[in-house]
């Protein structure tokens, strides 16, 4: 997907809970089996694919299937579920299918019984996939309700900012609003102190870190459309990668 595909998802991205009593088909599955394989090897997770859901859920309904967000116990393993999965999410909405981040409203002691993953590994959360229905719900329109009475914009979200920000960093963080977190609380606290910009969460080895995780691809995606182009370190401050030129060696005359 290219960069300005991305932004669409971002901006027709709702989370969906009602789906279709018709199921993805196989080669959709694949698609979404190969995408989780990639990021697992990528980012060194354990994401598994679960064709069949809907036994996991209660207030779900239809046919849909899921990935199992998990890795190792660690922050960052967190934060790069975080990032890593929401561009599956992307990559599936951009391509018509409903999707939704669910870290608290699914049987968690059935995934765990399910997967049998190490010790060592956690499941972070999970990300439903399907043929979501035309029109919202009812219990879909009362938890969209419930959690956006009040949607926090980015400046609420800064404890530090001592100068203008760019336009680029204004952008990305427009589409950090639109990122998708639990009961839409948008745990993110930014600094931009001598023109650096860095973010932290509170609680970092919980799903908060998996917010951010979402958070900071969003940012990153906004601020590549507005041509400035960057990564965040490992130290969650994001850092501008400036195009290297190559000079070649004269020869002697």
């Amino acid at each position: 997907m290219t960069n300005e595909e991305y932004i669409k998802a971002i901006e027709k991205r709702k989370s969906r809970r009602s789906y279709k009593s018709k199921p993805l088909d196989r080669e959709t599955m694949d698609v979404i089996r190969e995408m989780v394989d990639a990021v697992n090897k990528t980012a060194g997770l354990h994401m598994i694919f679960v064709e069949d859901a809907s036994p996991y859920f209660k207030i779900f309904s239809g046919k849909f299937s899921m990935i199992i967000v998990s890795g190792p116990d660690t922050q960052k393993a967190r934060e790069d579920a975080g990032y890593y999965g929401e561009s599956i999410v992307l990559q599936c909405v951009y391509h018509g299918l409903g999707t939704c981040w669910v870290s608290g409203t699914y049987n968690e002691n059935k995934v765990y019984e399910t997967i049998k993953i190490p010790r060592e590994e956690r499941v972070y959360a999970v990300i439903t996939v399907g043929n979501a229905k035309k029109n919202y719900s009812v219990v879909e329109k009362t938890m969209y309700n419930a959690t956006h009475k009040k949607n926090k914009t980015y400046p609420d979200m800064f404890d530090v900012l001592d100068d203008k920000l760019p336009e680029a960093y204004i952008y990305g963080l427009k589409l950090v609003e639109k990122a998708p977190s639990a009961v839409n609380r948008r745990p993110v606290r930014f600094r931009y102190e001598n023109g650096v910009l860095s973010g932290k969460v509170e609680d970092p080895y919980s799903d908060k870190s998996v917010d951010f995780g979402i958070a900071k691809l969003h940012f990153v995606l906004g601020c590549r459309a507005k041509g400035v182009n960057g990564r965040w370190t490992y130290e969650n401050k994001f850092e501008e990668i400036t195009p290297q030129r190559i000079k070649f060696v004269k020869e002697n005359p």
